[in-house]
């Protein structure tokens, strides 16, 4: 595959789901153009960037005349983009619809939930004991524990999702677990424990978060 005259840019934001195309580029190991936004001071409101990104979001990534907004379609597109790295099983294989629905889940399913609870965190004492609040929380406890037994499971006697090596959707799941350890959700889980060290503690990925 012809790579591009120039090198890809990535427009990222700290703390963000910019983070996991980040990781995925220091992975990859291929020149990229990292442009940072500071979000308090509105940067991803600007005129030139909301020409890039419609709704002033990140990440967003430009590969010459192709521009990826969505982090998951960016770790997807960049993991086929370079099938050398191995980041994605072949096309066509029982290992690449493993890969996708792993990746999928993690975004769509896993996601949601994690970041409902994540704001729950982030709440005035008093709105976090709220009637409604403490109802919510308990279903969002209770989605979550059915979400992590699945995960629980398929990774009982592996480290890896799928195709038996690191690929992307590793790299989303395990970035998304991440936030569930950091809200101490996690320690009663030491196979997942060990799966978000394992994979967070990989070269690129401390890179990424640097």
């Amino acid at each position: 595959m012809e790579l591009p005259s120039r090198a890809m840019k990535l427009y990222f934001a700290p703390r963000t789901r910019s983070v996991r195309p980040r990781w995925l580029l220091e992975e990859l190991e291929v020149p990229y153009d990292l442009v940072r936004l500071d979000l308090p001071k509105q940067q991803n409101q600007t005129p030139d960037y909301l020409a890039v990104s419609p709704l002033g979001e990140v990440p967003a990534l430009v590969d010459g005349e192709l521009t990826l907004l969505e982090p998951s379609a960016i770790c997807l597109y960049l993991a086929d983009r370079f099938p050398e790295k191995q980041l994605a099983p072949p096309p066509g294989s029982t290992e690449r619809g493993a890969y996708y629905q792993w990746l999928l889940f993690a975004e769509a399913t896993l996601a949601p939930v994690v970041m409902a609870l994540h704001g729950h965190a982030q709440l005035p004492e008093e709105q976090k004991t709220a009637v409604h609040a403490q109802e919510a929380l308990a279903k969002h406890h209770a989605r979550l524990g059915a979400l992590l037994d699945v995960v629980d499971a398929e990774v009982e006697d592996r480290d890896f999702l799928a195709a038996g090596h690191f690929t992307a959707a590793d790299l989303v799941m395990a970035s998304i677990l991440h936030i569930v350890n950091h809200l101490k959700l996690l320690e009663d889980r030491p196979r997942l424990m060990k799966y978000v060290y394992l994979h967070c503690q990989r070269p690129a990925s401390r890179r990424a978060v640097s």
